[in-house]
């Protein structure tokens, strides 16, 4: 018995260009899925700030100096660059912490004259400015990054999958910060996404990781 022939290069094409009818609206095609996930990540992040006090939301964690509300105005600034001057979009606002002649990491946190709302909002402002850029272009619709030195020139799909990763990997050290400051963790207040369990467990948990740790490394002091 001969079987049809199938062209699985063609096949797996067709899945990746969507429509994905059996999905939800906002993962109804490739560039709906990219998009509908950067939207949430902001969300989550944004969320990591949510009743905190304004020294917490700024306070250095780690001994590199990473902050909440530093992550949100980086955040800001580079959406604003990525979805803006590289498609010859550029968003209105000037945003001078990636000059030539800026210090160091002065994208990394709030200086004490920058309140909470100007940072956040303006987070806010970029997203219009980004998802304008997304919704007008096409996945393959040509850009140039030209602080790319190794291959500055791209394509809206390279950006979104970019712009995705670095905001799920900075959302994640959040969401580390968020939970040494007051034990909250996961992707929403209503939901932590984590097993539900009283405090006693998550102590006895830790307890228990901490022993299998030391044990792969008895001589440990």
């Amino acid at each position: 018995m001969l079987l049809p022939m199938i062209d699985e290069g063609k096949q797996r094409r067709d899945v990746l260009s969507g429509p994905w009818p059996h999905q939800q609206p906002r993962y109804a095609d490739p560039k709906a899925s990219l998009h509908g996930s950067l939207r949430e990540v902001r969300e989550v992040l944004l969320w990591k700030l949510a009743g905190l006090s304004e020294y917490d939301i700024r306070r250095p964690l780690t001994p590199t100096g990473t902050n909440l509300l530093g992550l949100v105005k980086h955040l800001s600034i580079g959406e604003a660059r990525y979805f803006g001057e590289v498609f010859g979009r550029p968003f209105p606002e000037h945003l001078p912490w990636w000059d030539a002649d800026a210090e160091d990491n002065a994208d990394m946190w709030a200086t004490e004259e920058e309140t909470r709302a100007e940072i956040v909002d303006r987070y806010r402002s970029v997203w219009v400015h980004a998802d304008a850029t997304i919704d007008a272009l096409d996945l393959d619709a040509p850009g140039r990054v030209p602080w790319w030195t190794w291959s500055p020139d791209v394509v809206l799909f390279n950006i979104l999958v970019h712009m995705l990763t670095e905001t799920s990997r900075h959302a994640g050290h959040a969401d580390i910060l968020r939970e040494q400051l007051d034990g909250a963790a996961g992707t929403e207040a209503e939901g932590s996404n984590l097993p539900e369990h009283d405090t006693d467990w998550w102590e006895n948990y830790r307890a228990r990781v901490e022993r299998a740790a030391r044990a792969a490394e008895p001589d440990k002091p």
